[in-house]
């Protein structure tokens, strides 16, 4: 391999047909009388256009089939002029240089073009994990398996997306079981029920992590108590959730503190206690059509053995467990307010310090997620310790400024214009070599950005999980 021209952070290389390279692998250029190298990456092999290879090409497609006979060729020059038509042409940016063995993300000089030497860099020895307390495995790159140190997704906002049916969920789940196996809190919005079996393996065993999984469906075995939840929490899901007006939401408010301090705070008497409360006609119209709502879903309950407790559920989540909310084939409106419920009252107990942190995983988060909770997750709920991971595979529906301060993204394959426009406003990698490496991806494979991999942007394939695969697309024609 040579150098043969740089222009700003792009470095193209000459590549002979038998030296191999990939989209995604690192090269060092080592330069020897300097004793220092750059790192670059392959984002794009092309074929080198040398003078006089279309002619020559052109003409051989012309004789290939009229001239018959035998080719004297005393000085082998056919067969170099065949190795220069498949010589190839690396396009690499500029990820980083080396310097007395170490890696370094800036590099502000040039390596001799005569006096360099290009070899493959093994990718382990970029995304060190030799002090890593909590490895994480992730798959194999060409070289090697890739070990990660779960840390760096501790107070981070992490976005995993791809087109449908790449694997974005199955990477999801291997975070998750090592999250767990830390000894980390996990709340997961399952939108299509693929995570109810995360517990069990293939063979329908149970996992080592699945006494740490619970897995809860609205209307059945997840219904909340009027006591449990709050005024506040609750207040906030009428108003957001249900657009209860700020007027009705005072008289609300009183409705609730009178039965509170009676002993009457159940749903029967608050139903009762609505009708007749002296209010506007509009106000109490506006209260009792929301909470009927509320009771029409089957979210609340007065049986202490139906009601989640979230007292005890801080408990459970402070030692390290997964709550797995399956909303598949639940309502749009009861999806939205089990969401508000949830993340309003861990908001409320996060500000108390009474849980110490939780790894949200949001799966199509705009089915659920109000607009206004975007800017929240990204600033105001990361302080608090709500660290969000969004799966999705339609990425334009992810508001910019997450992508922007995204701590880690895991991209699978894009082939659609649109939405590799969508993700290319990751801050931590230039848009060319995303749009073209996403690009190319198989099935299983993901570029991975971010704090996890130390900055440098590395293709892994995602390792298999024994995990009972949920949310196939169902077919007809099983043959």
């Amino acid at each position: 391999m040579k150098i043969y021209k740089k222009q700003g952070d792009t470095i193209q290389i000459l590549c002979s047909p038998e030296e191999t390279a990939e989209k995604g692998d690192y090269l060092h250029i080592e330069d020897q009388k300097m004793k220092k190298g750059l790192i670059v990456q392959v984002i794009d092999i092309q074929f080198a256009n040398l003078p006089g290879i279309l002619e020559d090409m052109l003409r051989d497609v012309m004789t290939e089939d009229s001239i018959k006979g035998y080719d004297c060729d005393p000085f082998n020059i056919s067969s170099q002029i065949e190795t220069l038509k498949d010589t190839r042409l690396l396009v690499c940016k500029i990820r980083g240089s080396m310097e007395n063995g170490k890696a370094k993300s800036e590099a502000t000089w040039l390596p001799s073009r005569t006096n360099s030497r290009i070899v493959l860099y093994p990718i382990e020895k970029l995304v060190s994990t030799k002090n890593g307390k909590r490895p994480m495995t992730l798959g194999r790159t060409r070289s090697s398996s890739l070990t990660v140190d779960v840390r760096m997704l501790d107070g981070k906002l992490n976005v995993i997306t791809g087109k449908k049916g790449v694997g974005k969920s199955h990477l999801s789940k291997l975070i998750i079981l090592t999250l767990i196996k830390n000894g980390a809190p996990c709340l997961v919005f399952d939108v299509n029920g693929e995570y109810v079996n995360i517990g069990r393996s293939k063979n329908n065993e149970p996992n080592p992590e699945a006494d740490k999984i619970s897995v809860m469906t609205p209307g059945q075995n997840l219904r909340f108590g009027l006591k449990s939840v709050g005024l506040k929490t609750l207040l906030n899901t009428m108003i957001y959730a249900l657009e209860l007006p700020r007027t009705s939401s005072k008289v609300f408010s009183r409705i609730w503190r009178e039965l509170e301090k009676t002993g009457k705070l159940t749903l029967t008497e608050f139903n009762s206690a609505i009708r007749r409360f002296g209010c506007h006609e509009s106000v109490r119209e506006a209260i009792y059509s929301r909470f009927n709502t509320l009771l029409d879903l089957e979210l609340f309950s007065d049986d202490p053995s139906e009601i989640f407790d979230f007292e005890n559920s801080v408990q459970e989540m402070n030692r390290g467990c997964a709550y797995i909310i399956n909303m598949k084939d639940q309502h749009s409106l009861s999806r939205r307010l089990v969401v508000e419920l949830f993340i309003s009252k861990l908001t409320e107990q996060l500000s108390e310090k009474m849980l110490k942190a939780v790894f949200l995983f949001a799966e199509e988060a705009h089915f659920y997620l109000r607009e206004t909770y975007w800017e929240d997750i990204v600033t105001r709920m990361r302080h608090l310790g709500v660290f969000t991971t969004f799966i999705t595979n339609q990425p334009d529906t992810v508001q910019e400024s997450v992508y922007r301060q995204a701590d880690n993204i895991f991209m699978f394959n894009f082939t659609n214009d649109h939405d590799l426009e969508a993700v290319s406003k990751v801050a931590k990698i230039d848009t060319e070599s995303l749009k073209s490496i996403v690009k190319d991806l198989p099935k299983r494979n993901c570029l991975i950005v971010g704090d996890i991999v130390q900055d440098f942007p590395v293709v892994v394939n995602v390792k298999p999980l024994n995990v009972q695969t949920m949310g196939q697309t169902r077919h007809f024609f099983q043959d």
